[in-house]
């Protein structure tokens, strides 16, 4: 095993305070230096490539998962720099999860950053960002959602909202290969073009218009079958009244709400905004947390994304910020739409 620079220092977004605000503010995160770590047996540590920025980060850090002083919670793409595990050896690369830091140990005893078991990754199969974007959690909770739970069939009607973010631009493609009409949510004119002229939407409407609830129920002319929620709020209001008689919604996200501070838990309000029309029209709803699909679909998630990515019939768009100084701009950006596509911060070159 070689041994990691003692010179060389790790740097650290550790987590100041449980935020009090509704956005991240300056004072929640505190840049930090320290030395390397050196793994101990069953360790090993790992050089951050790739960080995902995402928004369910942000409902740990405000409820208190997350403790201030640790280093924040995030998925990575990483590349192992010395090893104590003998199934993993210097060189490889992993999806796990490093937090935002440069550095991190992985392995036996190790609980601080969200602990994971590394999957080792092929640079040659697929790029290495998409192990955090399309065939990583955010793909897996695309297709859990849309295909396990809710299992669209030909003819019938997707509505997606936040259809040009990571998760949304993956739905809305699945349901059009599984024979759907699919329309998309999003926000920005460009956002919605690119929904529809680059990932093949029937029709996307913006959340940013007076009339969206018109403009919804005109591309929606045969009601919705399928609804994958990722806003809340207002989008939500618009969807509530164009569910069809046992339609399908999967509950993925709440990202509308997530800077509420008004109290009330963000779930417990959608529920009672849209059950008088559940009960009515025998709505299905599903709770999405993509860990209770890890073991059951993981391995026929990776192969049959991995087929659709390979062949162009699923492509997908990042949006990149450059150097893990950012990542608490890159991160309050995306909580507020700024993004366009997966966000990911690139923390170090990939050195294939």
């Amino acid at each position: 095993m070689s041994e990691p620079d003692a010179a060389q220092l790790n740097q650290q977004w550790v987590l100041a305070r449980q935020p009090q605000g509704g956005l991240p503010a300056d004072g929640d995160f505190i840049w930090q230096e320290t030395s390397l770590p050196n793994p101990g047996q069953g360790q090993l540590l790992a050089r951050t490539i790739y960080l995902s920025m995402d928004p369910y980060q942000w409902v740990r850090r405000r409820s208190g998962v997350e403790v201030p002083g640790g280093v924040c919670h995030g998925r990575t793409v990483s590349q192992v720099v010395a090893s104590r595990m003998p199934e993993y050896t210097e060189g490889d690369y992993l999806f796990n999860t490093n937090g935002w830091q440069a550095y991190a140990l992985t392995g036996a005893g190790i609980t601080e950053y969200g602990y994971m078991h590394p999957r080792k990754l092929d640079p040659a199969a697929a790029p290495l960002s998409t192990a955090i974007g399309v065939l990583g959690m955010l793909g897996l909770t695309a297709y859990a959602g849309l295909i396990v739970q809710c299992d669209p069939q030909a003819g019938e009607t997707v509505v997606v909202s936040a259809a040009s973010g990571g998760v949304g631009q993956v739905v809305g493609q699945l349901a059009k290969l599984a024979g759907c009409r699919v329309v998309g949510i999003a926000g920005a004119p460009s956002k919605c073009e690119f929904v529809t002229n680059e990932l093949g939407f029937d029709a996307c409407v913006s959340h940013l218009q007076e009339d969206l609830s018109t403009q919804l129920a005109a591309a929606c002319p045969d009601g919705c079958d399928v609804y994958f929620e990722n806003v809340g709020g207002r989008v939500f209001e618009a969807v509530l009244p164009l569910l069809n008689q046992r339609a399908r919604v999967s509950l993925c996200g709440f990202i509308s709400q997530y800077s509420n501070t008004s109290g009330g838990n963000p779930r417990d309000v959608w529920q009672a905004a849209g059950q008088a029309v559940f009960d009515r029209q025998q709505v299905s709803v599903h709770d999405l947390f993509v860990g209770n699909f890890v073991d059951a679909y993981q391995d026929q998630f990776l192969a049959e994304m991995g087929d659709y990515v390979r062949d162009g019939r699923v492509t997908y768009r990042e949006d990149r910020w450059e150097g893990l100084a950012r990542a608490p701009e890159a991160f309050s950006a995306m909580l507020q739409g700024g993004n366009f596509g997966k966000t990911i911060v690139t923390v170090a070159a990939e050195n294939t």
